[in-house]
């Protein structure tokens, strides 16, 4: 019998005996043939996985004398009994022949999905499939393996063991005596000893063993152990199983999950779905994000046959996640394929479909960042801003566990590099992600294991077939000649012939032969816009359509050119033309009926990056320096005057710093509430940053500087603090090339804000004194008051009250000079806030209570329901128990009305508090339940201390219901952890 044995050293074994394999070199050829068994590997991957990405000279040749050895090694194995081993060369690659149950890492696997099919029928079978699988491994995998990829490889094969071991457990558990799995436990939790899987699975072991106590030290060591280490706490699923066994009633551990059907026997079959991630402590969303599929889609097979083949090898993949890498040259139909796959496959990824357009190849060079679609993914699964964290790694992370034992499909259209990717990959089985780009990303192949796919250009008879599908088989069979002219024009680019076809359809009596010698008398290449063979051959077409415009359509189209991206809306395309409303619609859809533009959502245009250049290009050309800067003139005043009005809305200021006129034309929108405001940002923040990015190069620092300021209380609020650093060190740059103070201390505060929210209290400190120095200067009351309202937080989060009121008095001072009742409320309040943490209760209370009759006069309902919280919290000190809870109460409505949950949850736990101490434990254990209701729809971050405070309280509470004593009291919603400054 043949065995070749990954899950330790590289070894083969031939009927019992370990066969000499060769150097480590070798070992890692092998190994790179053996993690895909049965399938062709190119000698470029071999190469990268064995020697990296950087190669030395002679690899290649190496490699080939490796691969000689092996060969020779695999004949060498002969007929041992049921299997041979054998080593060929096929026309995609190197294929290393074996069954796959005799490949140690195959074999894990085959086990694995055994142990999940009979998980809920045999438990005991499933917990003895189990046991086998894991004996399989004899050490750390592909041992003395050095490199990147064997590093990757080896840390995926990792998580599938704790997964493994952690569902053995459960099941050991249940149906056998769960002190057998103590010490297993135990002993891979000094491996791992942040996994928080494997702690609830002790945990429970231990509790089930009558080891209750041991139990809750595990929490308390893995507890200390992510503060030191991570600055978190541990997740809800280990905190309901610690709550569990504090109120003595914890269920016996969950069988194993339901099994996933492979994708192999059913590649577009439903399967069923997968529970949520428990480690998720609010129910997310299921984003189905991809964009409508091309009307007409034609040919493909091949390729289409290919990605189909991928997704039914899917549950024999040794990495954890399946990738395929879709590459070609711009216009070749990369998208268009991807996207038309994905919808033929959705029933396969019943969890959800992410689509995000990184933007690699556009022209205005707004390339999309890992951050920013990171940062959109969680956007789509409903994450609470609360809930994201601060850093990518840390919001990588959170993406990963979302998308953990579930069935989704993740398509990351127009990829730049490899590097963009990398952070947006799944962590775990089930996924797979679709990557398009015009790169061919053969680094995803080396490190990741990813299957590689060109799409080329069409050939005749496709190209034809893509033909027929728009215009009809009549019309195309009649002129033969006409078509194979306009197919050769074409260059067998999709792209050129959806142009050329919906041009032909809007004209149904214009014979295809004279469209052919339209094309044929076209002048002119597209090498400026692309280096591509194809996209050199295409001008001809871009430029043939073009003519065909209108004249106003036409000047439309080359003033898109202008646009920043990633689309635009009608209003905006308005302004850019100067064209009234209902006239710009007409000629847009005279674009969009050339393909020549796209709507791909209502009222929001956008167009192939191809067309975007030629439409730049057209607009350098044909248009003055004037026409060009007044355009994008009024562009720019259209988005600059929105946005301050949107800004306003969100932040209501008494005198909000005017703005320089509006150009003529630039028809800024009528915005009415809050409401819509909210939206409008939603919908344009990425045409926003994307002009920050372009403004300066055009000439505009002032309104660089001016939407960065109009952009800070959206950002803020939706946690994209990496976004607003950017967009502040820009503006901060264009002020001072303009010596515009104003510019300097807004960019300034806006900098501070983003630092502070990134944890980063010293940059931001220095950020805060600059703009507080500038707006200084300037006599800006409203810019100073903002900034000592900023530095009051940081100093009582930092626990310097003395510091902190003084900053807030200033704040006061400032608000009053500038005559804004709202501010000055916010100011008195966080003033009796601080007062009543020194101890000062009557001179707090005093403060409050002018903070009150302020917030009522301007009708600021949140601002009430903090004051009244700061009330409760003074009484509750003072021993004034009835109208502490009058005062909760209150507070609690108040926010329950603005929508603020994260502060509706602090003050019930504040209103259980009072009722507590006030000796009503009824009514203590309803008010916290509700504050846990609360806190399970809004899912706070791991770091918030006031889940775990609550916790601890029903804890205490359900094991000593019948003795009540004192509690420290949970932290209200402007404690000692206050929320975050708002952006005034």
């Amino acid at each position: 019998m043949v065995e070749l044995r990954l899950l330790g050293p590289v070894e083969l074994s031939v009927r019992g005996r370990t066969a000499e394999v060769g150097p480590p070199q070798r070992r890692a050829v092998l190994a790179a043939l053996a993690v895909d068994t049965g399938r062709p590997v190119a000698a470029d991957v071999l190469v990268k996985r064995v020697w990296g990405t950087d190669p030395p000279d002679g690899a290649r040749r190496a490699l080939h004398a490796h691969i000689a050895r092996i060969r020779r090694l695999c004949e060498e194995t002969g007929d041992a009994g049921d299997v041979r081993l054998r080593l060929v060369r096929r026309s995609g690659g190197y294929v290393l022949e074996a069954r796959p149950d005799r490949v140690d890492v195959h074999r894990f696997r085959q086990l694995v999905g055994r142990a999940r099919a009979a998980g809920r029928a045999d438990e005991a079978r499933a917990a003895a499939l189990l046991r086998e699988a894991l004996g399989l491994w004899r050490g750390e995998p592909l041992a003395g393996l050095g490199g990147q990829w064997a590093a990757r490889v080896r840390e995926a094969w990792r998580r599938q063991r704790v997964d493994a071991v952690v569902g053995w457990a459960h099941l050991e558990s249940r149906v056998g005596d769960p002190v057998t799995v103590v010490g297993p436990l135990t002993e891979l939790l000094g491996e791992y000893p942040l996994v928080e899987p494997l702690t609830e699975a002790l945990m429970q072991a231990l509790h089930a063993a009558g080891r209750g106590a041991e139990a809750l030290d595990c929490y308390a060591t893995l507890r200390q152990r992510l503060a030191e280490e991570l600055g978190a706490d541990p997740g809800s699923g280990l905190r309901e199983v610690h709550e569990a066994i504090l109120r003595g009633d914890l269920p016996g551990p969950s069988p194993w999950p339901a099994p996933r059907v492979p994708a192999a026997s059913a590649p577009t079959a439903s399967p069923p779905p997968r529970p949520p991630s428990s480690t998720t402590p609010w129910p997310a969303g299921t984003p189905v994000q991809l964009p409508m599929g091309v009307r007409g889609f034609t040919g493909r097979g091949e390729e289409l046959a290919r990605l189909e083949e991928i997704l039914a090898s899917e549950a024999d993949q040794p990495s954890a996640v399946v990738i395929s890498a879709v590459s070609g040259t711009a216009g070749v139909g990369k998208t268009a394929l991807a996207v038309h796959w994905a919808h033929r496959a959705q029933k396969a990824f019943p969890d959800g479909q992410l689509y995000v357009n990184l933007r690699g190849f556009d022209p205005g060079g707004s390339v999309v960042s890992p951050a920013e679609a990171v940062r959109g993914f969680l956007d789509a699964f409903g994450v609470p801003v609360s809930r994201v964290p601060a850093g990518l790694e840390a919001q990588t992370g959170l993406y990963r566990s979302l998308l953990a034992g579930r069935r989704m499909l993740v398509v990351l259209d127009n990829a730049r590099d490899a590097e963009q990717v990398r952070p947006l990959l799944p962590g775990a089985p089930g996924c797979l992600t679709l990557v398009t780009s015009r790169r061919s990303l053969t680094g995803l192949a080396a490190a990741e294991g990813a299957h590689l796919l060109t799409v080329g250009l069409l050939g005749p008879d496709e190209a034809r077939e893509l033909l027929i599908g728009r215009l009809g088989a009549d019309r195309v069979e009649t002129e033969p000649a006409a078509v194979r002219e306009i197919v050769g024009r074409c260059a067998g680019l999709p792209l050129a012939l959806a142009i050329v076809a919906a041009r032909a359809a809007a004209q149904p009596t214009l014979p295809l032969a004279a469209l052919a010698e339209e094309l044929r008398g076209a002048d002119g290449r597209l090498d400026a816009l692309d280096g591509g063979e194809a996209a050199s051959e295409v001008r001809a077409v871009f430029s043939w359509s073009y003519r065909a415009l209108g004249t106003d359509a036409a000047r439309l189209f080359r003033l898109l050119g202008l646009h920043p991206g990633p689309d635009a809306a009608l209003p905006a395309v308005a302004a850019l033309a100067d064209v009234p409303t209902a006239r710009v619609r007409v000629l847009l859809a005279e674009l969009v009926r050339g393909h020549l533009l796209t709507e791909h959502a209502p009222g929001r245009y956008t167009f192939h990056d191809l067309l975007s250049a030629y439409a730049a290009e057209l607009v350098a050309t044909y248009d003055s320096d004037d026409v060009r800067h007044a355009a994008a003139h009024r562009m720019l005043d259209h988005y600059l005057h929105t946005a301050h009005r949107a800004d306003v809305l969100l932040t209501p200021r008494p005198n909000p710093a005017p703005l320089p006129p509006a150009r003529p034309g630039a028809a800024p929108e009528g915005l009415s509430d809050h409401r819509q405001a909210q939206a409008w940002f939603t919908a344009e923040h990425p045409v926003l940053l994307s002009a920050v990015e372009q403004a300066p190069a055009a000439g505009f620092d002032e309104h660089t500087w001016r939407l960065a300021s109009a952009l800070t209380t959206f950002l803020d609020r939706h946690g994209y603090w990496r976004a607003l650093t950017t967009v502040h060190t820009v503006a901060l740059e264009a002020a001072l090339r303009q010596g515009d103070k104003a510019g300097q201390a807004d960019a300034h505060r806006g900098l501070g804000l983003a630092q502070d929210r990134l944890d980063r209290p010293d940059d931001a400190r220095a950020h805060y004194l600059l703009a507080l120095g500038l707006f200084g200067e300037l006599g800006s009351h409203a810019g100073q008051a903002r900034i000592h309202q900023h530095l009051s937080r940081m100093s009582e989060a930092l626990g310097h009250h003395q510091q902190a009121l003084g900053h807030a008095r200033h704040s006061l001072t400032h608000h009053r000079a500038a005559d804004d009742r709202a501010g000055q409320s916010a100011a008195l309040n966080h003033i009796g806030w601080i007062l009543a943490q020194l101890g000062h209760h009557d001179e707090a209370f005093a403060h409050c209570h002018q903070a009150l009759d302020l917030a009522q006069r301007t009708g600021d309902l949140n601002g009430q329901a903090h004051i009244r919280d700061s009330l409760g919290y003074i009484h509750h000190h003072l021993g004034r128990h009835p109208q502490a809870v009058d005062c909760y109460r209150q507070a609690v409505d108040l926010f329950r009305q603005t929508g603020d949950r994260h502060s509706e949850a602090a003050g019930l736990v504040s209103l259980g508090d009072t009722h507590h101490s006030d000796g009503a434990p009824d009514a203590a254990h309803a008010a916290w339940t509700q504050a846990l209701a609360v806190i399970g729809e809004l899912g706070l971050p791991d770091t918030d201390p006031l889940r775990t405070e609550l916790l601890q309280r029903l804890g205490r509470a359900a094991a000593d219901a019948a003795t009540p004593r004192p509690r420290a009291r949970a932290r209200p919603a402007q404690g000692p952890y206050p929320p975050r400054p708002a952006s005034t």
